[in-house]
């Protein structure tokens, strides 16, 4: 019922993912103020997207910066407060719905270096 009314945008709070892309780039801008001891960066670029799996949304948040370090931080808390953002607006008609797996895929740049996840 979240899911559909989500996907649909008849959730009571309005249109979720519109407003969960906010959350999640306006939270990426704020990282450093979120997480103590991370850095402030210049962020080039934030996109948070969805996709729909079922019932269940995928949320794929990216961050860019000319800066010599790497926004994994910033694109992971993108996402974080994306996903929150869509349990506060559906929650009124599914408390039991679930966030899951928050992880980084990959990243380039930064003192460490590159990264990628294996597949499984």
């Amino acid at each position: 019922m979240a899911a559909a009314a989500a996907r649909d945008g008849n959730a009571p709070k309005g249109d979720v993912l519109g407003t969960a892309r906010l959350a999640g780039i306006m939270a990426a801008k704020k990282t450093s103020e979120l997480i103590p001891l991370c850095h402030p960066i210049p962020l080039s670029n934030v996109d948070v997207e969805f996709e729909w799996l079922d019932d269940a949304i995928r949320i794929t948040a990216s961050a860019k910066t000319k800066a010599e370090t790497g926004v994994e931080m910033e694109a992971l808390t993108a996402a974080s407060v994306a996903a929150l953002t869509i349990y506060d607006m559906v929650k009124a008609l599914d408390k039991s719905t679930t966030i899951e797996a928050v992880r980084l895929v990959s990243k380039s740049g930064g003192k460490s270096g590159d990264f990628s996840r294996k597949k499984k």
